[in-house]
């Protein structure tokens, strides 16, 4: 049975959440009890050195991984609740995924690789493309609708990336080291435009990243340490 949480004012929680893995014999927690709140609107940037568990994060909160124990709620819906069919459907519809090597299809065009998250929630073509068009516009791609990926810069793939993520009008983006895989101008161009079209659309945007930098962009900085979110000094 699916829970409704009507009450909170916090677009996504998570409570209690804790999470390991065995290497070996040993069993690694990378989330203990953790607890967070993020508002509607919210963008907030999760620092962490590396292994420290802020992709797991992610995966947890979008469905892909589940977590030994705890709730997440993202809009009111209890994931952990949902079957797996469920969740690759609330996935489709509700999150917009960002990630460090772009994960463009290769046999795609830019076009093509856009167009797919409005094909998979069986958009009209002719409305798809449109929105398709317009994003690739906004992110001053539109000229390179039918180039395959491999013919464009990183800056440029990550640029069509956070077009893909964000044309299906997603509720909550998550963007696991978006500038990790780009030199330092182009990082600041891909983090800039991210943030303001996140706004402009009023999107809850969760930024993992080990970039002060790109943090700035943030709302909110948390570090995640020794398996708990805290805020940052």
């Amino acid at each position: 049975m699916q829970n409704t949480i009507t009450t909170m004012s916090s677009f996504l929680r998570f409570h209690d959440l804790t999470k390991s893995y065995y290497e070996g014999d040993v069993r690694r927690v990378v989330l203990q009890n953790a607890h967070a709140e993020f508002q509607p609107g919210e963008i907030t940037a999760i620092l962490g050195k590396s292994g420290s568990g802020k992709s797991t994060l992610l995966n947890l909160i979008s469905g892909i991984d589940v977590p030994d124990s705890g709730q997440i709620w993202v809009d009111g819906q209890d994931l952990t609740a949902l079957s797996e069919r469920d969740l690759t459907l609330f996935r489709r519809t509700r999150i917009g995924f960002i990630f460090q090597f772009f994960n463009l299809i290769p046999t795609l065009t830019v076009g093509e690789n856009v167009l797919l998250p409005l094909e998979l929630n069986r958009v009209p073509r002719s409305k798809a493309r449109r929105k398709a068009q317009d994003l690739l516009k906004t992110v001053g791609l539109l000229d390179r609708w039918e180039t395959f990926p491999e013919k464009l810069s990183g800056g440029e793939q990550q640029r069509v990336a956070l077009a893909r993520a964000l044309v299906h009008d997603p509720l909550l983006i998550l963007a696991d080291e978006p500038t990790g895989n780009l030199d330092e101008e182009n990082g600041a161009q891909v983090i800039s435009l991210l943030a303001r079209l996140t706004r402009e659309q009023g999107r809850t945007l969760l930024l993992v990243t080990h970039s002060r930098e790109t943090a700035s962009y943030a709302d909110r900085v948390l570090r995640l340490s020794h398996g708990q979110l805290v805020p940052e000094r």
